[in-house]
């Protein structure tokens, strides 16, 4: 090689070499602060792409698995509270049976009535008051069916459908009336005309007819219930889809895109020696020109 003033070829190659040293120094810097292997979308297009529409998928499944939690939480909601509307009316039909013994007189058929109309009563005010984030669930408003989006898509094979019929009025007449079927009982229009058979004046026997048409309403309740639990088995299998999936995608992601902190560290000690080799190196490149003066 031509030994010249102008141009130092040497120099120019150690240069070269000192910034792609510095470059992968850099990058390694930054991928062992980040995690990540790909920052940007120049180290890996292709990842970079499918680490995006992960990531989205991941966070919309996230929301997926609050959808159908919420869901769950409704209908634990809407079971609990006919488990309790089941307890009294299990306490109204054992006072119900205590009145049908014959041996109470007046006064005492009037006290099991007024603790059955409170029953009944309160069985009312439980149905009225059954709320989920603003959703009355015991007074038939709701009509059409609840959807659940538990997938990442707008296909039905992203959705739950909850049935309207999980929602009927649990209220005391219309429980009744729906049950019973018409003349069971003296009349259905309201408590009072359910409660009058029980003081002993009104009704020859009602306290034995209440017990046929309590059973057939604590009956309906239990399979107002078992539907409730086969809808939420759904859910809870629902759930259970969600976290598979979002484990999965997780693992794919980690694969794609986190960093191997070992394989890092390595290349940060080569490409620190390669910089501080080509850093010394320049300077004795760049001292190659005063060379030729001692030829003057």
């Amino acid at each position: 090689m031509a030994l010249t003033i102008n141009t130092n070829i040497s120099s120019l190659i150690v240069q070269r070499n000192l910034v792609a040293a510095t470059n992968s120094l850099n990058k390694a810097i930054e991928r062992m602060t980040t995690g990540y292997k790909i920052n940007h979308a120049s180290d890996n297009a292709a990842g970079y792409s499918i680490a995006t529409k992960w990531k989205i998928q991941l966070s919309s499944l996230d929301v997926a698995a609050d959808n159908a939690a919420t869901g769950a939480d409704m209908l634990t909601t809407l079971e609990d509270t006919y488990s309790l509307i089941t307890s009294h009316f299990q306490r109204t039909r054992d006072l119900t049976e205590q009145a049908s013994n014959g041996t109470y007189g007046s006064d005492s058929l009037k006290a099991i009535k007024a603790e059955i109309t409170a029953r009944l009563e309160e069985i009312n005010r439980i149905a009225v008051n059954c709320e989920f984030n603003g959703l009355n669930l015991m007074n038939g408003e709701l009509k059409d069916n609840v959807s659940l989006q538990v997938g990442l898509y707008s296909d039905l094979n992203s959705r739950i459908s909850l049935d309207s019929a999980l929602f009927q009025a649990a209220d005391v007449v219309t429980l009744f009336t729906t049950y019973t079927g018409q003349g069971s009982v003296s009349s259905v229009d309201d408590i009072a005309s359910l409660c009058s058979g029980y003081d002993g004046t009104k009704i020859t026997g009602g306290q034995e007819i209440m017990l046929d048409e309590l059973d057939k309403v604590i009956d309906q309740i239990s399979q107002r219930s078992t539907t409730l639990g086969s809808a939420r088995n759904r859910i809870d299998s629902a759930i259970e889809s969600i976290d598979v999936q979002t484990e999965n995608l997780t693992s794919s992601l980690s694969t794609l895109r986190d960093a191997d902190i070992a394989q890092e560290s390595s290349n940060y000690i080569q490409a620190q020696i390669l910089q501080q080799a080509s850093a010394t190196l320049l300077a004795t490149a760049n001292q190659a020109p005063s060379i030729a003066l001692n030829l003057l």
